[in-house]
């Protein structure tokens, strides 16, 4: 191939060098190891509320703060990290989502608000907020734009859920639950997932408008907590396993697929990005740093 280029034109040189570029990066994303976690971050460049991962269209991976409380970071795909935004007032970040249009909601639950941040102005602003919420904690974002709170009660051990429209509209969805940590739409819309960090279920409601319906357990564990967790595209979730150090891949029907080591006993959270959507990052808090490790299938996020 390089033989024929030298008889080439220049541009067809440069466009055939920029196809071998991007061919070696796809063959050393395959030839990559997977789910085999490696660190992406230096321990101790989050604080101990490192949470809440999530990429933009361009690789970055978002997470909360970063240097000290009441920020959220931004780290490139080689690692290195920056303060992105400090949040105003007292708030503190958890949860992160972008919307198909970019634009970025925090789960402030210090301010018990959902915060919007312009990421070209990085003007930040209350997108909701509700009285009755304990917190907003994790969020998780439909392919219809719609947004679902997890909202724990950690001291009573209960939890509610909420759904915030596209205006900013707040409703209640659930009540009397137990300590509702990790939330997560299925790929196709219609399914909601919530984990319940004390009691160890994972749930599924039928999203029916704006309400759910037909709540049904899909997998209780017997030991360890749970904190934050996604979808892949086959509608799989990944769950982080806080106290245990793991990830644990679970079907939509229950099984645990396999589990993977995350290099820290406290993962927090979890998101998945790179150029192939493959590449699952993990806020981990033992040693406040994102570690990282490829999938063999994208993230729900990654395609929408």
């Amino acid at each position: 191939m390089i033989k024929s280029l030298l008889h080439a034109s220049p541009t067809l040189i440069i466009a055939g060098c920029l196809t071998v570029g991007l061919f070696g990066l796809d063959n050393a994303h395959a030839d990559e190891p997977l789910f085999i976690a490696k660190p992406l971050t230096q321990p101790g460049e989050f604080t101990t509320g490192i949470e809440g991962p999530a990429c933009d269209r361009d690789g970055h991976i978002y997470a909360v703060n970063f240097a000290r409380q009441g920020t959220i970071g931004r780290v490139t795909p080689a690692g290195v990290g920056e303060v992105f935004v400090s949040l105003p007032d007292k708030s503190v970040g958890n949860g992160i989502r972008f919307d198909k249009q970019g634009a970025m909601y925090v789960a402030d639950y210090v301010g018990h608000n959902v915060l919007r941040v312009d990421m070209k102005t990085r003007a930040i602003s209350v997108f909701a907020h509700h009285d009755e919420m304990s917190q907003p904690n994790d969020l998780a974002i439909g392919p219809d734009g719609v947004l679902y709170a997890s909202d724990p009660n950690w001291p009573k051990k209960t939890g509610q859920l909420w759904r915030i429209d596209r205006d900013g509209n707040v409703t209640r969805l659930a009540a009397e639950m137990g300590t509702t940590n990790g939330i997560e739409v299925s790929p196709d819309g219609k399914t909601l997932y919530v984990n319940e960090s004390a009691q160890r279920n994972v749930w599924a409601f039928r999203i029916d408008g704006a309400e759910l319906k037909d709540k049904r357990l899909v997998k209780q564990f017997p030991d360890h907590g749970f904190d934050g967790m996604r979808c892949d595209v086959d509608g799989n979730l990944y769950i982080t396993r806080y106290g245990k150090g793991t990830v644990v891949k679970l079907s939509p029907a229950g099984d645990v697929l396999r589990e993977i080591d995350v290099l820290g006993a406290r993962p927090s959270n979890i998101c998945f990005g790179g150029p192939d959507g493959r590449t699952a990052y993990v806020t981990e808090v033992e040693h406040t740093r994102l570690v990282q490790f490829r999938v063999d299938r994208p993230g729900v996020a990654w395609k929408r």
